[in-house]
């Protein structure tokens, strides 16, 4: 296997790793990742990465999202001393480009600038390699790069220094594909879509997501919560079939004649992978802010008032409008585990479940996602999306048995009625906190307790 430099866009930190084993998953092949937790580190802006060829780089570069560029990994150092030093010794990659290539060189650093006289500077420590190619700036056969890696205190880097050669590391390699595609951010933005709705999800997120469930032609991909369609745009964009519901069927309908779902999805090309869309209770819904609904009501009618609403669901209304049956509040740690037990029922072997999770930051722990899960379904992802006192954590569980199982029974449990020595997720009762502005845990469970009959 032949190392490669990946070097990373700005953004989403956590979800670089999973979203790098995927796509090596989707494609079948190989990826080697350090077994070191200093050199996996997600929050740095490089990573070196092991493939079998440069037809997996490129697999990578085309699919994913995070990804800026990759090179052919020539070498490192804490100075340009050491990092020359091992460049000499990798000759042997680079000599045959020395005769006749036209080339160009770039001097970079993550998340800051270089000075012009520096990367001169820079440019000109490289001369013993000998190219005698023309210098081409815009359209060289090959071009190499020269990464520096400055430190960053609490996640962010250190105070402005203008590139002054103070780095921690410095990457040299060969270019052998751009990220193809960061553009897709730009071409499912919200803000641009024909139909969207506030709480739908931002593009950069729902194509991470899609990356997660292994999107491509011959998969089918369920949404039980398709709410105004932004999963199933870019999944179906992958090539995948997709199906989706939702307990409220005006989020995906919209006002128009022709439902808002598939005029978004006919603004993307991918009308024809929307198979349906249909209106049902699965006792799963999305969003936070939204609020999680299940059919029912709060409180039984009286006989009077049962009698009124059989005669509507039996009665056509006089001006033809649908029927919206009444729903009441899905406790969120509830959900999540009905979500894993449907997900189990329909997945075929090796199928993934991906969903976002919301937690409390300062209540949440490993443990809690591992609260949901049964028998024949394990956990292979969890990134975090910060936001502070709050983050929401995109979750992964793949179905690793073969076993069938019957259609899950969503008895309505009651969450409050639990072993007091069992750990309360970071996730139960999330809306209340979220809206509560996060009060200390125990004050919003004595506040939950207090409402029980």
């Amino acid at each position: 296997m032949s190392k490669y430099l990946v070097v990373f866009a700005q953004a989403h930190q956590e979800f670089r790793v999973p979203e790098l084993e995927s796509v090596a998953q989707l494609y079948n092949f190989k990826i080697s990742l350090s077994d070191e937790p200093e050199e996996r580190d997600p929050s740095r802006p490089f990573m070196i990465i092991e493939l079998e060829s440069e037809n997996h780089v490129r697999l990578l570069a085309k699919r994913c999202i995070l990804i800026k560029s990759i090179y052919e990994f020539y070498g490192r150092g804490s100075t340009y001393e050491v990092l020359h030093l091992r460049n000499r010794a990798k000759r042997h990659m680079w000599e045959r480009y020395i005769p006749e290539t036209s080339f160009k060189f770039i001097v970079a650093a993550y998340n800051h600038k270089i000075p012009q006289h520096r990367q001169k500077e820079v440019v000109e420590s490289f001369a013993y390699m000998g190219f005698m190619g023309k210098i081409d700036m815009k359209t060289p056969e090959i071009t190499l790069g020269c990464f520096e890696e400055y430190a960053t205190r609490n996640g962010q880097t250190r105070e402005r220094h203008e590139g002054d050669g103070d780095f921690l590391q410095v990457y040299f390699g060969r270019l052998i594909e751009e990220g193809t595609a960061r553009p897709l951010v730009q071409l499912f933005d919200v803000k641009k879509r024909s139909y969207f709705g506030n709480t739908s999800m931002e593009a950069e997120i729902s194509l991470l997501m899609a990356n997660q469930t292994l999107a491509c032609s011959g998969k089918l991909i369920y949404d039980p919560f398709m709410g105004t369609g932004s999963m199933a745009y870019p999944v179906a964009y992958f090539g995948a079939q997709v199906m989706g519901s939702d307990i409220d069927g005006r989020q995906m309908r919209g006002k128009q004649t022709t439902p808002g779902v598939f005029r978004a999805a006919s603004q993307y090309g991918v009308a024809s992978r929307i198979i349906d869309i249909c209106t049902f209770d699965t006792h799963l819904t999305d969003g936070v802010r939204a609020g999680a609904k299940r059919l029912g009501r709060k409180k039984e009618l009286d006989a009077d008032r049962l009698a009124l609403y059989h005669e509507h669901r039996t009665n056509p209304r006089p001006d033809d409008s649908p029927y919206i049956p009444p729903t009441r509040p899905y406790e969120l740690s509830d959900l999540a585990v009905d979500l894993v037990l449907l997900a189990r029922y329909l997945l075929k072997p090796g199928g993934r479940l991906v969903f976002f999770l919301p937690t409390v930051t300062d209540q949440y722990e490993e443990v809690d996602i591992y609260t949901m899960l049964c028998d024949g379904m394990e956990v292979i992802a969890n990134s975090l999306q910060d936001f502070g006192s709050w983050g929401r954590r995109l979750v992964t569980i793949r179905k690793v048995t073969s076993e069938l199982y019957p259609p899950p029974d969503f008895s309505i449990r009651d969450s409050e009625a639990q072993d007091e020595t069992q750990r309360v997720p970071a996730h139960r009762h999330f809306r209340e906190k979220y809206f509560q502005g996060f009060k200390k845990a125990e004050e919003v469970e004595a506040e939950n307790l207090s409402h029980l009959p």
